[in-house]
């Protein structure tokens, strides 16, 4: 496959910007075309409620759409010279061959956020999704291929990550690296890049804070903190997983996120009317349960959940008073449990928001516009949504500081991420 993408570069990378936009524009046509049977798809594998398989593959498509668009405006520029006679023009040019290793919990989005901008700028692309979600990748490419992406420009190796990601990594051929997962493997993947120097973005993992201040609009910081947390059943790399909530409103916080959690419907997710689908293995599960009993013993209340159900579901969980110091505060849950700990003021809050070493998104809730500006550059966050559970778009960037990861994709960045900065010195 690496041969193959090597082998199609030049004619891809040398193809006139339209033409590949227009190929984009297909693709993005036949995503939406095929919506039903690539939800369908992504709910065998992973198991999330069908209403948001259906948005995720709207959701994937706009990264396309976004790209075709794109791929018309990688704009180079001249710079003026300090000796006449010169000039000096910076040239933008596809980087080479990517390799995308992409996870389980979107594997539509998170495959399309990384190709389309890929193929915008003229790079062949080798995927390796997950092992648990290879059916939507492979989905995915034959509609890139009815499209007319050309034999070689998209390819999908399946298989372990250590047999695909360590040829990947070893290959001189692949010039571009870009990954979706845990900080733990980004950081494995960073030293095996070093060897060939590969240029690389990862989006790893996070510990959102979600921030209600007493002066918020209670009800719909409350419906901000369902529709954030229990999305996917709480198994993506943006969902809050610390809530702290400022005291003259905690108790009413509490008492409304509990009464809304406990009515979520848990269910397959092929059922139309499942709001909380399974998690996606055992062992995940056990860890949801790990940091759910760590903070009982250290003093957290249970208001709702609790406990696993049957076979791979968790009940949707609210932890109130949770204290310091437990695992749920430090690391990623990826679960249904929202630990809710209360707070006297904004300096104590921001401090502890930032007290962590990964800084993908943040949220938080306020009605006072100076604070608005305050908090939101004051967040250690690459991604920050104010009054807004759901800041990810395709038109703006996505990525985090810290330890959860290095570049960005989406928006004008995310092209800019496979392509290689030349500057051209002539003398005339």
């Amino acid at each position: 496959a690496i041969a193959a993408a090597a082998a199609a570069f030049p004619a891809w990378a040398s193809r006139p910007a339209v033409e590949r936009s227009n190929i984009l524009g297909k693709f993005h046509d036949l995503m939406l075309a095929g919506i039903e049977p690539l939800a369908r798809a992504i709910v065998s594998e992973n198991g999330k409620p069908i209403r948001e398989a259906r948005a995720e593959v709207q959701y994937a498509a706009e990264f396309v759409r976004w790209s075709a668009e794109e791929a018309r405006r990688v704009y180079g520029e001249t710079i003026p010279a300090a000796t006449a006679g010169k000039r000096h023009l910076v040239l933008k040019q596809p980087v080479g061959v990517v390799g995308a290793i992409t996870p389980w919990n979107f594997p539509a989005a998170m495959i399309t956020r990384k190709v389309a901008p890929a193929l915008a700028a003229g790079c062949p692309v080798v995927i390796k999704p997950a092992e648990q979600t290879p059916l939507t990748a492979l989905d995915l490419a034959l509609l890139a291929e009815k499209a007319g992406v050309p034999a070689g420009v998209l390819n999908v190796v399946t298989g372990t990550p250590e047999a695909v990601g360590g040829e990947i990594l070893a290959s001189p051929l692949v010039r571009k690296l870009t990954f979706t997962g845990s900080t733990e493997v980004g950081k494995l993947l960073m030293r095996g890049a070093a060897a060939t120097v590969k240029k690389i973005s990862l989006e790893l993992g996070g510990q959102a804070p979600f921030i209600v201040f007493a002066d918020a609009d209670l009800a719909r910081a409350v419906d901000g903190c369902v529709t954030n947390k229990f999305r996917n059943a709480g198994q993506t790399c943006i969902c809050a997983n610390r809530i702290y909530v400022q005291r003259p409103v905690y108790a009413r916080f509490l008492a409304d996120l509990a009464r809304r959690v406990e009515a979520l419907v848990v269910g397959p997710g092929i059922d139309e009317a499942t709001q909380v689908g399974p998690i996606i293995d055992a062992a995940g599960l056990a860890k949801i349960d790990a940091h759910v009993q760590d903070a009982r013993k250290h003093g957290a209340r249970v208001l709702c959940g609790g406990r696993p159900l049957r076979r791979r579901w968790y009940a949707p969980t609210v932890l109130a008073d949770v204290p310091p110091g437990c695992l749920i505060l430090r690391e990623e849950t990826f679960g249904p449990v929202a630990p809710v700990v209360p707070f006297d003021s904004e300096d104590e809050v921001v401090r502890l928001a930032n007290d962590t070493p990964y800084g993908l998104a943040a949220y938080f809730y306020t009605s006072d516009a100076s604070r608005l500006f305050r908090v939101m550059e004051a967040l250690q966050y690459g991604i920050v949504g104010a009054n807004d559970p759901s800041p990810g778009v395709p038109q703006a960037p996505f990525g985090g500081m810290k330890e959860s990861g290095i570049g960005r994709e989406g928006g004008k960045y995310g092209l800019e991420e496979y392509v290689e900065v030349k500057h051209v010195s002539v003398m005339v």
